[in-house]
């Protein structure tokens, strides 16, 4: 089965959610900037998507009121979340499998022609 490249937003999004899923499995107390910093992405796009998951139920929120920095959060993962980054973790395994694939038919193809015309001794 191959991803589509209309599907290709779909996976990306799918890819930050469990990227932040499985980031605050392990670090629940992480800020939202060290978590873009982390994934990469920007601190707008973690904070939508926080907030989406949240929406969804698969995180809820737990606001450190007698934390000295009052805008203290966790982010812990709802059995929901859980379910569903277990979900995800499935299906970006799958396209991450798919797409070693193509790469590797695309590689051997490339070695091909680059020892048909004698450019490269050894290719290895």
């Amino acid at each position: 089965m191959r991803v589509h490249q209309l599907n290709a937003p779909l996976m990306l999004d799918e890819n930050t959610n469990y990227g932040l899923l499985k980031t605050l499995e392990d670090n629940p107390g992480l800020s939202q900037r060290d978590m873009a910093k982390r994934l990469g992405i920007s601190l707008g796009k973690v904070n939508f998507c926080l907030n989406a998951l949240v929406e969804k139920g698969l995180l809820k929120v737990k606001n450190f009121r007698n934390s000295e920095n009052k805008l203290a959060y966790a982010y812990l993962l709802t059995p929901y979340g859980v379910e569903e980054r277990a979900s995800l973790t499935v299906r970006f395994l799958k396209y991450k499998m798919q797409e070693y694939e193509r790469l590797r038919a695309e590689i051997d193809a490339l070695k091909s022609e680059v020892e048909k015309k004698g450019l490269l001794e050894n290719t290895k």
